[in-house]
């Protein structure tokens, strides 16, 4: 009443005030910083990140024999909480790290199911074997192909920045969005860094988006070394004066016959002047029908064949014959891409049927009647796919199997 504020009052203010402090701060915590790069930047960073990943999707088409289409990426600049909201969880984080060239590290991210179609057609299946949880064998086959890959588009960037450039080897780690900080994974990921979006298509098994994550000082440098490397623009050519019109050539004056030729009015085209009595021409009011006049006059022959140049070699074109099996070769080096990566080698004892009643009185000392006979070879699975037939040996004090044939 008196325009006094009472103790409860001024508490009530203070608390509102406390709870919109952290309010803000929060949200200045959250906010990308747009002038950290220019339009320009960002589109030159976008250009080198095109030419990387053409090559990248060459190499990845090598190692899983599919069509595989890299669309142009789209540069921005983002914060963890929008990567965390708008990308699919979990996914699979691969560090690329420079040892050559560059300095810095960037983040190559994949959506887990991407990574499974990835690795089961490196490993001759159709993409399909997706039901699996992914573990290391997915880890180790998709850090083989990224290592191919960027290795592939350092290679890119050495021939286009005049600078030789290499990486060490990816390490691959499945992480879940919701679960993890940024900082965990790289320091930059605390605040403000770049991200470059690509659409990648493999045949009709995949059609997702992929990230790659750059610290805002790694994407400055990279576009500075990009700049120094661009050839200076030509001064433009100094306008020329017009050229002056030039009087037209003026005819040769007609030849006048005074022996008895008629004047036929006929300009000469520059050919010298000769008394037709010394040519031996009969004189004559008309010159005769038929006769070959313009050689004997010393003129060159109008419509004729064109005289050959003797410095032309002229040959038959020779092609070099191939021979062998190209496909094979071929064959070969997309094996040799992938021969790191680790596969699980299964040996089966034998199979039988039961039915889930039988299965149900399983107990301890139960004895399980296969379908192989004693002494007859065992079978070696590869990835779960019959490639083998062994023997049991024993190892000192392990088991050990003796391959006696291999399945076609």
């Amino acid at each position: 009443m008196d325009g006094m504020l009472s103790q409860d009052e001024i508490n009530a203010l203070l608390a509102g005030m406390d709870s919109m402090g952290e309010e803000l701060g929060a949200t200045a915590s959250d906010s990308v910083d747009e002038t950290l790069l220019t339009d320009v930047e960002k589109d030159a960073i976008g250009e080198v990140a095109n030419i990387s990943m053409g090559t990248s999707a060459t190499t990845l088409y090598s190692l899983v024999n599919r069509k595989v289409n890299i669309t142009t990426p789209q540069v921005s600049l983002v914060n963890w909480s929008t990567v965390v909201d708008n990308y699919e969880r979990p996914c699979v984080f691969i560090q690329i790290r420079y040892s050559q060239g560059l300095e810095g590290s960037n983040i190559l991210v994949l959506k887990e199911q991407d990574v499974k179609i990835i690795t089961d057609l490196m490993m001759g299946g159709d993409g399909t074997n997706t039901d699996v949880e992914l573990g290391e064998l997915h880890l180790s086959a998709i850090s083989e192909a990224m290592n191919q890959m960027m290795g592939s588009a350092a290679t890119s960037l050495s021939s286009m920045l005049g600078t030789t450039i290499d990486i060490t080897p990816p390490d691959a780690s499945l992480v879940d969005l919701r679960e993890r900080d940024g900082g965990e994974i790289a320091e930059f990921l605390k605040g403000t860094f770049v991200k470059i979006a690509f659409r990648m298509q493999i045949d009709e098994l995949v059609d997702s988006t992929i990230m790659q994550l750059y610290p805002v000082d790694f994407a400055r440098s990279l576009y500075m070394t990009f700049m120094n490397q661009q050839p200076e623009p030509e001064p433009e050519p100094e306008p020329q004066p017009m050229p002056q019109p030039q009087p037209a050539p003026q005819q040769a004056p007609m030849q006048d016959y005074s022996q008895g030729m008629p004047q036929m009015g006929m300009p000469q085209m520059g050919m010298p002047q000769m008394g037709m009595p010394q040519m031996g021409m009969p004189q004559m009011g008309m010159p005769q029908m038929g006769m070959p006049m313009m050689p004997q006059m010393g003129m060159p022959q109008m419509g004729m064949q064109p005289a050959m140049n003797p410095g032309v070699n002229v040959q038959q074109a020779q092609f070099q014959s191939f021979s062998g099996d190209l496909g094979a070769v071929a064959s070969q080096e997309n094996i040799d891409l992938i021969k790191d990566v680790p596969l699980e080698v299964t040996v089966e004892l034998g199979r039988t049927s039961k039915s889930i009643s039988d299965i149900l009185d399983f107990a301890p000392g139960t004895i399980i009647e296969l379908d192989k006979i004693a002494g007859e070879p065992i079978d070696v699975l590869v990835n779960g796919k019959f490639v083998a037939r062994g023997e049991v040996v024993v190892i000192e004090e392990s088991f050990g199997v003796r391959v006696t044939e291999i399945v076609k």
